[in-house]
C-alpha cells in the first residue's frame, strides 16, 4: 500500500481522512503541531511534530511518501499567508523527494471561472467571503496558482459548507452552480478525497463536491 503524507490531519475533515486511510491499510506520515491531538495508536501511523511553515519539517514528512494530502487551513490566529507559504514548502519538498501527486483541500469560494456557473446563493456566499475573510480567499487563490505552476500531478478538491452529519455515501462531483448543492458532510468529503489517491480522473482540475 501507498504511504501518504498528510498535512492538517487533526482538523475536523483531516481527522476523518487520516482515520479512514489507516483503516484502508495506507501508511500515514502526519505532520502536526500538537501530537496530543492525534488520538490514534496505529503501527502504520508516524506522527511528526512540526509546522507546515517549516521547510525542514515538511521535508521530513514528504520523504518516502507516495501521495501528499494537503488538508490544512486557517484557524483563529493563523498567519495571513498560511496556505500559500505552506503549499510552497510542500511543493519544494515534493520536488526534492521525487513525489508527484498532491491532493489539496479548499473551499467553493476559490473560483474556476471557465467551469463554475454560480447561482444566487453561491454568489452571496462568495460576496460574504470577500467582505468577511478576504485574506483567506486570496490565500486560497495564491495556493492554487502555486500548484498550477508546479509541474506536479495536483488536484484541488473544493467543498461547500461542511457539516458533521452522518455520511450519505453518495455525493455529486461538479462545479459551483453546476450539478451541485451548498453543503456536504465532512465524512462524504473525506471519502471523495481518499478515492482520489488511486484515481487520476481529476488531475489538474478543481472539482466541487457536494450533496
Amino acid at each position: 500500500m501507498k504511504t501518504l503524507a498528510i498535512f492538517g490531519g487533526t482538523g475536523q475533515t483531516g481527522k476523518l481522512v487520516l482515520e479512514t486511510a489507516l483503516k484502508e491499510g495506507y501508511k500515514v506520515k502526519a505532520l502536526v503541531r500538537s501530537p496530543k491531538k492525534v488520538e490514534l495508536a496505529n503501527s502504520k501511523l508516524e506522527v511528526i511534530e512540526g509546522d507546515v511553515l517549516s521547510a525542514d519539517d515538511v521535508i521530513r514528512t514528504v520523504e518516502n511518501a507516495d501521495v501528499v494530502l494537503s488538508l490544512f487551513g486557517h484557524v483563529k490566529g493563523s498567519p495571513q499567508w498560511l496556505q500559500t507559504n505552506g503549499t510552497e514548502n510542500i511543493v519544494e519538498a515534493m520536488k526534492e523527494a521525487g513525489v508527484k501527486k498532491i491532493i489539496s483541500l479548499s473551499g467553493g469560494g476559490l473560483p474556476v471561472p471557465d467551469k463554475d456557473k454560480p447561482k444566487l446563493a453561491d454568489k452571496m456566499i462568495r460576496f460574504i467571503m470577500k467582505v468577511a475573510v478576504p485574506k483567506i480567499l486570496k490565500d486560497a487563490v495564491l495556493h492554487a496558482a502555486i500548484l498550477r505552476k508546479s509541474n506536479l500531478d495536483w488536484m484541488i478538491v473544493r467543498g461547500p459548507r461542511l457539516t458533521n452529519e452522518k455520511p450519505k455515501n453518495e455525493y455529486r462531483v461538479g462545479w459551483v452552480g453546476v450539478n451541485a448543492s451548498t453543503k456536504i458532510s465532512r465524512a462524504d468529503l473525506a471519502d471523495f478525497i481518499l478515492k482520489q489517491i488511486e484515481s487520476d480522473e481529476f488531475v489538474h482540475q478543481m472539482p466541487f463536491v457536494s450533496e
